[in-house]
């Protein structure tokens, strides 16, 4: 562990497993209101993205320790973008959230208490294929009535992204950020070994994103992703955030 992750005291371990990453470009306007303070909107080759992103919790436990009962394994679907913050002489690039969807009500309320993170709850579930050629993964939540779908299928073989690409990009920020009702900003430090990724061969969402996300965000959702990638995960390991 880094020297700047041995100094926080930890709030969970878990492993993030299975990701689906559908990557949209956007206009930097669309997310300037919900940048957090002291924050600031991150761009790769001069183009903003948005990224809606799907995966599973596995072998959860809270402080590192504590396995709660029917909650350490769960699915996941958010809505990201990316950002970052000067902290002396390091660049901290990290990841703030429009909304962040779990089937659990208690992880949703935890999250919403510790973080201030936009945390709801709705029924879910996943679909995850693993072949030798390839891979597919699919995450569904119910709301409204209606389910909705984030779909990806890859062919070839999982592989570290390339240096200084954009697949490193848009997979490696270790830090996070969460607007406060108090007007501030809760840093936190996420820590995970590299991922390796598969561009999708095909990759879609389906359903109603305006009546979750927003008209402006959920319209940006319903034309098709700029890039699309899965990746394996690995175990993560969640900080204790600080106000700034």
């Amino acid at each position: 562990m880094s020297d700047v992750a041995n100094s926080k005291n930890i709030f969970l371990s878990a492993e993030w497993r299975d990701l689906i990453l559908l990557n949209y470009v956007v206009e930097p306007s669309l997310l300037e209101p919900f940048v957090p303070k002291d924050a600031k909107l991150g761009s790769f080759q001069g183009k903003t993205y948005l990224s809606l992103v799907g995966f599973r919790f596995c072998k959860t436990k809270l402080w590192g320790k504590f396995a709660i009962p029917l909650h350490s394994e769960f699915e996941e679907v958010n809505l990201r973008f990316y950002v970052h913050r000067d902290a002396g002489n390091e660049t901290r690039r990290g990841v703030a959230f429009v909304k962040e969807i779990v089937p659990k009500p208690a992880v949703a309320l935890i999250a919403r208490w510790c973080y201030g993170e936009s945390y709801v709850s709705h029924p879910m579930k996943h679909r995850i294929v693993k072949q030798a050629d390839g891979q597919e993964a699919e995450y569904s939540w119910k709301h409204g009535g209606e389910w909705s779908r984030l779909f990806a299928r890859s062919i070839g073989t999982p592989e570290l992204p390339a240096e200084n690409s954009l697949e490193q990009y848009i997979t490696e920020h270790y830090w996070g950020y969460s607007c406060q009702k108090s007007g501030g900003t809760i840093e936190y430090h996420v820590e995970h070994i590299p991922w390796e990724v598969c561009t999708a061969s095909e990759a879609a969402f389906t359903g109603n994103a305006p009546g979750l996300f927003g008209k402006e965000v959920g319209e940006v959702l319903c034309r098709p992703p700029n890039s699309a990638y899965i990746a394996n995960g690995s175990p993560v390991v969640v900080y204790k955030g600080e106000e700034l």
